[in-house]
């Protein structure tokens, strides 16, 4: 069916090429890249000889557009799938349209440096007109859509889980289950245990940043900010049982707030335990989590990227952990002039996971509708030419994949609402 350029050999890349493999059908060759070439030859390896897939790797900065571009012009892929870090998407972004190639990603761009004062003057202009101070937003990305509709190729902006299958979640009730939604409460729940004092389920330095940074949710038409943490709810979550949450800002609020109609509000938790938020406070209170550089022995360091450095990889964090997660959303609306709830969800087991394909369910969870994402271009179910998000899309064909290659779905009438 097609050829496709996996940039990045982490976690959630690591699942994402097992889960390639498994479709060989669709994904009839992958090339792995990343900085460290030794990683991509690592997971060939491993999979060679296992899978109809035929697999080759590449050493590439994923920051380096001329690379970027000799490399896919070498190889001629159907699709780039940017599966590296957000400070990479508008790099890679460029470097499709310049070679006339589908781009996918999981999560939207943020710089990676917040003190570039170029960046700094859209951002603060952004604050004020928008209303929430997120470093991540998707204007960048959402920018290059005239460019992807002129050269006739399409863009599909984070399809991991949330952002991604949330989305694909609401397009499916707007679609199904719902004549009007009003309310769309984002749930995710990790109810995992890896053992250690601290550590992050995904790269340390986004998601340090996501979590220490104001919390946001979207009510009537404008955003609302509020204190990092400042909301709490517990809610009890189908086979992990009663967990704290927290209100944060997310990629997918901004998207949905566009593209589902009428919507009144839409919030996004994630549970946290009392101990990962100590840690990180302290982490906070000292500095550690800064992204300006400061002179230690002569040299510049960037607080948060050393502590990278110190902390657990996530990607070694898959024989560990034990526990299961489950995300989803939580509907109100009406539907044939009846109010209506609905709960879809996922649960999903941390060594299920592993012993499938070697990670724990963070980076499934996330690995998995990747992979999708790019079915649904490659497949040409997916083809409209532009930029777009998950829930733009037809949900049909994505929520049926999503059963299929590991992350079931069900939907609880009735449930519980978060107040």
């Amino acid at each position: 069916m097609g050829k496709a350029l996996i940039i990045g050999c982490g976690g959630v890349a690591g699942v994402v090429i097992h889960k390639c493999c498994q479709n060989s059908s669709v994904f009839e060759e992958i090339m792995i890249a990343s900085r460290t070439k030794s990683k991509c030859d690592a997971i060939k390896e491993k999979l060679d000889g296992t899978t109809p897939t035929k697999i080759c790797t590449a050493k590439v900065d994923a920051d380096d557009l001329d690379a970027l571009c000799e490399l896919i012009d070498e190889y001629k892929p159907d699709i780039v799938m940017n599966i590296a870090l957000p400070y990479q998407d508008l790099t890679i972004m460029e470097a499709c349209l310049r070679c006339g190639v589908n781009y996918m990603d999981t999560a939207n761009y943020e710089p990676e440096d917040t003190d570039d004062p170029a960046w700094r003057a859209v951002y603060e202009k952004r604050c004020k007109e928008q209303g929430f101070t997120a470093y991540f937003d998707y204007s960048w990305q959402w920018a290059y859509k005239e460019r992807f509709e002129q050269a006739g190729l399409t863009a599909l902006l984070g399809s991991g889980f949330d952002p991604g299958v949330t989305q694909a979640y609401c397009a499916y009730a707007q679609k199904h289950l719902f004549d009007q939604i009003d309310t769309i409460d984002i749930l995710d729940c990790n109810g995992g245990d890896h053992g250690y004092p601290f550590a992050t389920n995904f790269n340390p330095e986004i998601n340090l940043r996501e979590v220490s940074a104001p919390g946001s949710y979207w009510e009537d038409g404008h955003w609302v900010e509020i204190p990092a943490m400042s909301i709490k709810r517990e809610y009890d979550f189908d086979q992990v049982g009663r967990k704290d949450m927290y209100l944060l800002h997310h990629e997918e609020i901004e998207s949905l707030a566009k593209n589902i109609p009428g919507v009144r509000r839409i919030r996004f938790f994630m549970t946290f335990g009392q101990s990962y938020l100590t840690h990180m406070q302290c982490l906070d209170n000292v500095g550690m989590l800064s992204t300006t550089p400061i002179e230690f022995e002569g040299r510049p360091i960037v607080p948060i990227q050393f502590l990278k450095a110190l902390l657990p990889d996530p990607a070694t964090l898959g024989p560990r952990t034990k526990g299961k997660t489950n995300i989803g959303c939580i509907f109100t609306g009406k539907k044939d002039g009846k109010d209506k709830t609905a709960y879809i969800y996922n649960v999903c087991d941390h060594e299920a996971c592993y012993r499938e394909v070697g990670s724990q369910a963070i980076s499934y969870t996330t690995g998995v509708p990747a992979m999708i994402g790019a079915a649904m271009l490659l497949t040409g179910k997916w083809n409209e030419p532009g930029v777009f998000t998950v829930e733009e899309f037809d949900p049909d064909p994505y929520m049926e994949a999503l059963n299929k290659w590991g992350l079931p779905w069900q939907i609880a009438d009735a449930p519980v609402l978060v107040d």
